[in-house]
């Protein structure tokens, strides 16, 4: 479980998607860049209930790039995630 969350969090379509989740929340609003929060905090957001065992599924599946594929971590799965994370701040701040 935990390589697939490292290879989940080190996928550049999640660190994007989730970087593009955290902007529509407001992020840059906030003074945090959000493709530098989304890589700050890719351990954590990775570690999403349920996310390992999609990944896992998708790969058994021959899905290639599942992180491209928004039918195995849907966008309401990684806005759901970002939610959960707020309010944004830096890795080390307090929040």
């Amino acid at each position: 479980m935990y390589l697939t969350q490292t290879d989940i969090a080190h996928n550049s379509a999640m660190l994007n998607r989730v970087a593009a989740a955290a902007a529509t929340e407001g992020a840059a609003d906030a003074g945090v860049d959000p493709f530098t929060w989304a890589a700050e905090w890719a351990l954590v957001w990775a570690a999403a209930p349920g996310w390992a065992d999609a990944w896992d599924s998708a790969k058994a599946s021959d899905i290639a790039d599942p992180g491209r594929d928004e039918s195995v971590i849907t966008d309401t799965m990684i806005l759901s995630q970002v939610q959960a994370m707020e309010p944004f701040t830096r890795l080390g701040e307090v929040a």
